[in-house]
């Protein structure tokens, strides 16, 4: 059954920066239960890169589950602040992921990024840790 409006929450680490990364993303419906959640090592890379690919995994998933609508939170304010256009993307390395992201996001009827505190987003948090740990 396709879902329209959906809430992502994501979240990325590296231990060392850059060094070992893993991604955390979780998925929840209009009445706010866990539908998906994604949790993967993904080799070496930097925070801000961990998360912009925790972001893309949320938001393909997302497109798989059929949404039209996102509402989705980062505890990364720079990623939140390049996808709202408030930053330039600066950082070579970011670019095409923010590239990636960005284009994503345009098959979304809506979709709205908004920085959360990192105690709002211990879910994905703790999906980052636990694919780090097994790594």
């Amino acid at each position: 059954m396709p879902y329209k409006k959906l809430t992502i929450y994501t979240d990325g680490g590296a231990r060392g920066n850059p060094g070992p990364a893993g991604i955390g993303a979780v998925i929840l419906d209009g009445a706010g239960k866990v539908i998906a959640e994604i949790s993967e090592s993904i080799g070496q890379a930097t925070n801000n890169q961990a998360e912009y690919k925790a972001l893309i995994a949320g938001l393909i998933k997302a497109k798989e589950l059929g949404a039209d609508e996102l509402e989705v939170f980062l505890d990364s304010e720079l990623v939140v602040k390049q996808l709202n256009r408030q930053y330039r993307v600066k950082d070579k390395g970011l670019a095409p992921l923010f590239a990636q992201a960005y284009n994503i996001s345009l098959g979304f009827k809506k979709i709205v990024f908004k920085h959360v505190r990192r105690e709002k987003n211990k879910l994905a948090d703790r999906l980052v840790n636990r694919a780090l740990d097994k790594a």
